[in-house]
């Protein structure tokens, strides 16, 4: 077994820090010995004496700076991918130019998405200061009325992360429940911290933070032209849209991609590329630090049957990747890795992907547990090593497509 599902302490953060603008993001402002908080509610998130409009009473670095984005949709559930695209979503980056007007309403958006920013860090100072046993028992109400609070502010990732956040402090379940929440809760602190002091991050680490708060961003260059090789489809649902996310692998470049597609609930998005099939396409990148998702520009033929298959790694090598991945993104709930030679295992109540080469094994993910793919992917392996692709993070590996030692097709486990 391995430790990939203990998060960082306090301590160890800074050191892994990948620079100091990353380490300073992550700063906890503290509160005076005994200082109360304004409007402490207990055992949940507490709502302020002021409202969320009220603008914080010192200046906050960073407040004001121009940002452009759409304005308050919901964020899709996952991985945290950015909104689906709008017409009217503006880049991130900032074009060559950029009319009066809309630089008046991108910055008057920040200073509104800071507003909440700063009320979401008194709610959660209050949250810590009345204990997080008794978080669970304050209901769903003080959680969903903050995550409004957040969608007003124009913040829709921060008000997705609240409400899970309210999901996880009800069920409450397991005795690990209060270190998780403190972990959310740790996570969320370092989300909204980081935009409070995005001008002091590194471009690309900014880029990032805007797409965690809820901001759209439009993809951009250079495009990328290759033979696609589609390693996985599958798709997410709940009650506001269905998200379609689709692997790929280049053939030549050797880059992983993500394709985002959604739908409207009980209707399949639009794009589609089976599994084991390969596209010449091009793809243009999205801005952030490690973005794996882009934008696919033009497809020059119809998916086509392949024999290449992607390369793979160890196990101890799929968590050092996790590991890179986050420094540049502390969010990231899961990397896509292809493991080269595993032999799916049980492991007590659960599986396991032990390594043929190495003394070490990855967890399968719980929700993987439950899936018809994992009883495929045993039967293709019979106890022989096999190729398997999938994301890997801190609650286990979920298997998504496999290949035999041997020749043979890809197999969706998805």
């Amino acid at each position: 077994m391995t430790d990939q599902g203990v998060r960082r302490t306090v301590t160890q953060v800074p050191a892994q820090a990948c620079d100091a603008a990353s380490d300073s993001a992550g700063e906890v402002a503290p509160c005076g010995p005994g200082e109360p908080s304004p409007g402490t509610a207990e055992g949940g998130i507490s709502a302020p004496a002021s409202a969320a409009s009220d603008a914080p009473s010192q200046p906050v670095p960073g407040q004001g700076a121009p940002l452009l984005g759409t304005a308050g949709e919901p964020v899709p559930d996952g991985p945290g991918e950015p909104l689906p695209d709008e017409p009217e979503a503006a880049a991130l980056a900032s074009p060559p130019t950029v009319s009066p007007a809309a630089r008046r309403r991108a910055e008057r958006r920040a200073e509104r998405v800071t507003a909440g920013a700063a009320e979401l860090e008194r709610r959660l100072a209050d949250l810590l200061r009345g204990g997080l046993i008794s978080a669970g028992q304050s209901g769903p109400a003080l959680w969903e009325e903050t995550a409004a609070r957040m969608v007003d502010a124009q913040a829709p990732g921060l008000a997705n992360r609240v409400r899970d956040l309210g999901a996880l402090a009800s069920a409450g379940v397991g005795a690990d429940a209060p270190v998780r929440l403190l972990e959310e809760c740790a996570l969320l602190h370092l989300l909204a911290q980081a935009w409070l002091r995005r001008d002091r991050l590194p471009e690309p680490l900014a880029a990032t933070v805007r797409s965690r708060v809820g901001l759209t961003a439009s993809p951009e260059g250079p495009a990328i032209r290759d033979d696609w090789l589609v390693l996985a489809q599958y798709d997410t649902s709940d009650s506001r849209l269905i998200t379609r996310r689709i692997w790929l692998h280049g053939t030549v470049s050797g880059r992983t991609a993500l394709l985002l597609s959604y739908g409207a609930p009980g209707r399949a998005p639009d794009l589609a590329l089976p599994a084991g099939l390969a596209v010449d396409a091009e793809l243009t990148p999205y801005p952030g630090a490690g973005q794996p998702r882009t934008a696919l520009t033009e497809r020059f033929g119809a998916p086509a049957p392949t024999t290449v298959r992607p390369p793979g790694t160890t196990t101890s090598g799929a968590l050092a990747r996790y590991g890179a991945a986050l420094r540049d993104d502390p969010w990231r709930e899961s990397v896509p890795v292809t493991l080269e030679r595993v032999v799916p295992v049980p492991d007590g109540d659960g599986w396991q992907l032990a390594d043929a080469d190495e003394d070490q094994a990855l967890p399968v993910g719980a929700a993987a547990r439950s899936r018809p793919g994992l009883w495929r992917l045993v039967a293709l392996s019979g106890g022989a090593p096999v190729r398997v692709f999938g994301e890997c993070g801190p609650r286990g590996f979920t298997p998504l497509a496999a290949w035999p030692q041997g020749p043979g097709e890809a197999v969706p486990l998805c």
